[in-house]
């Protein structure tokens, strides 16, 4: 039987302001790096769904921009945006991170990837400016802190089907 990490990620609030999301992957880092930034492989992924992005342009440098957009299992139809700070390949990216439906709630996500036989650590925090724009991006996560699968279940199909997609890849 093959096992899998479905569901894996787990959520914490590390401060009034913050939202971090921890997951492990079987690739190595390099390999999930391009997962994560290439737009051939973003396009997969990042629906959690059967949908594929609509638009996904990503520029991989410090002030480069990236832009997805995409109808979502849900049937809601959303977009984000940003500009990369920090590109440091293949162990961390930072952006900023906008939510086209609430773009005054904007926040800077720092993705972190850390290898250790062949199983890589992801990060991804999200630190806002102030609390109540964390909040409102987030009620439901908040509500359902105690239960990942719940609070997060759209990064956690989007990260499933990451998994999926890299055991096609090595």
């Amino acid at each position: 039987m093959t096992t899998t990490r479905h569901g894996s990620a787990t959520l914490e609030f590390p401060s009034d302001t913050e939202m971090l999301v921890t997951r492990q992957f079987d690739a190595s880092a390099e390999l999930l790096f391009d997962v994560l930034t290439k737009p051939e492989h973003v396009r997969v992924w990042f629906t959690g769904g059967d949908e594929q992005l609509e638009v996904c342009e990503i520029d991989l440098r410090p002030g480069g921009e990236y832009r997805y957009a995409g109808v979502f299992p849900d049937g809601v139809r959303c977009s984000f945006h940003g500009t990369f700070l920090e590109v440091e390949r293949p162990r961390r990216t930072v952006a900023t991170w906008v939510f086209d439906g609430r773009p005054d709630d904007q926040a800077v996500e720092t993705v972190t990837l850390r290898e250790q036989d062949g199983v890589t650590t992801m990060t991804s925090l999200l630190a806002f400016s102030d609390q109540s724009s964390r909040d409102s991006m987030f009620k439901h996560a908040l509500a359902h802190r105690d239960d990942p699968a719940i609070a997060i279940d759209g990064q956690q199909a989007s990260f499933d089907k990451i998994e999926d997609y890299l055991a096609t890849l090595g």
